[in-house]
Order: C-alpha cells, then structure tokens, then sequence
C-alpha cells in the first residue's frame, strides 16, 4: 500500500487550520499542522514532508520570510495560502520560491486540486513535457530527469524547486527554439488558474541566477524581443531504457 503524501500546514489560525486538515484527510493526504515558523522547523528536523501550506500572515515571522529562508536549503514543494490575496502578494511569494498560490477564502475543492496537481507536475516532471528520462547535458552541466537532480560543471548539486525544474527542463529539451511566455505556461504550469506570464518571467530570473551562481559562463537562457524565451546551449541526450 502507497504511503500518504504528508503535508506541513503552517497556520494560525486553529479552526482554518483544522479545516484544511479534514478537507486533506478526507483525500488521503496525511496532515501535520504548526502554528509558526518554529513549530514548522521542529516538525521539519523530526519529519519527511512532501509539501508545505504555508499562511503569510503568522505570529514572528511571517511567511514571506519563511519561504526565503526554506528556499535557501531545501526544494519541498510550497503552496502559499493566504487572505492577502493582492497580485503583489502572489508575485512577492513566487519570487521568493513558492510554487503556487491560493488565496483565502478559498474552494477546498480548488485547494485538493491545486494539491494533487503540485504533486503530479512533481512526479511526471511537468504538463505536457517531452518526458525525457534520462540525463540532459550542456556546457558540462548535467540534468537528471528521472531524479529531477541539476549538477554545475564541478558536479556540484544546485537547488531547484520543482517549477524551476520543470521550466529548465522544457527549455534545455527543446534548445533553439524560441518558446513564447504562452507556451511555457502550457508546457509547465498550466494547471494553476493563477499563473500567467509574469510568473514565467519570475521563474526565469530565479533560474538565470541559480545558473550563473553554479558557475555559467553566459546566459543560457536568451529573452527575446516579443517572443518568448530561448535556451542556446547545445544540450545532449543520454536516455535511459523506462
């Protein structure tokens, strides 16, 4: 039998808390609840967790924080629940790593979708990619598919969260092309009613410098002009047997 995806609620606010969880429970998700971000790292030192709900608005520190300081050594998928709902909010948390945003007052039927669709985009490696299951590689960086690992040129591991992994996947697989902020959301994150073009150019920034911060000569990734975005890197293909 499939152990249960666990997944961290970090909220204040006990009976929204607790909504969440039985709404979670009820689709066969184990379910941990933390108060703050001290309980969060507690739980986090004596706990495997999948995936991370994750309020803004908390006692000490506040969410925000709380993603940066998560994103800095770890790639758990995050989903950002909260009232302030405002673009700027969702922005701000997609810049600091989230991976998706649900304001409240939200659906729980939508919160169970976006759930399970974090999670599959997780395990297939991204909507509608080519599913390369081998190793991708260029200018001696090396992307292995089926661990979702990146590797610099000295074989250092870099951190991705999975929707920079998906994006950088995407475009490595389909180098020389130029693909349009439209198709990379369709490619990688056209599950979430929330993401358009602008997370896409966030996405970017966040991957160019993860790239040049391993150790990138250039640009791999080229904007161009009313188009779109273009990995220039030559990348090889090592499949293995599925």
């Amino acid at each position: 039998m499939r152990t249960p995806s666990h997944i961290l609620v970090v909220e204040d606010d006990s009976e929204i808390g607790l909504l969440i969880k039985r709404h979670l429970v009820a689709n066969d998700f184990k379910v941990t609840l933390a108060r703050d971000g001290a309980e969060m790292d507690r739980l986090l030192a004596s706990n495997r967790v999948d995936l991370i709900l994750l309020d803004l608005m908390l006692p000490g520190e506040d969410g925000i924080s709380i993603c940066r300081r998560l994103r800095a050594s770890s790639s758990v998928p995050i989903i950002i629940v909260s009232a302030k709902g405002e673009d700027i909010d969702r922005v701000v948390g997609l810049e600091v790593g989230a991976d998706d945003y649900v304001p409240k007052p939200f659906n729980p039927r939508e919160l169970i979708a976006r759930v399970r669709a974090l999670f599959r985009r997780v395990e297939l490696g991204g909507l509608a990619a080519p599913a390369s299951n081998g190793r991708l590689t260029f200018e001696g960086w090396q992307m292995d598919c089926r661990l979702r690992t990146l590797h610099n040129g000295e074989r250092a591991l870099v951190s991705l969260t999975p929707a920079e992994f998906n994006l950088l996947q995407v475009l490595a697989e389909r180098s020389g092309r130029v693909l349009s902020r439209e198709q990379l959301v369709e490619l990688t994150l056209g599950q979430f009613g929330a993401t358009n073009g602008r997370n896409i150019d966030i996405l970017i920034s966040r991957l160019r410098s993860k790239l040049e911060a391993g150790g990138a000569a250039y640009q791999y990734i080229r904007t161009v002009r009313a188009g779109g975005y273009e990995f220039v890197a030559p990348v090889a293909r090592d499949e293995q047997p599925a």
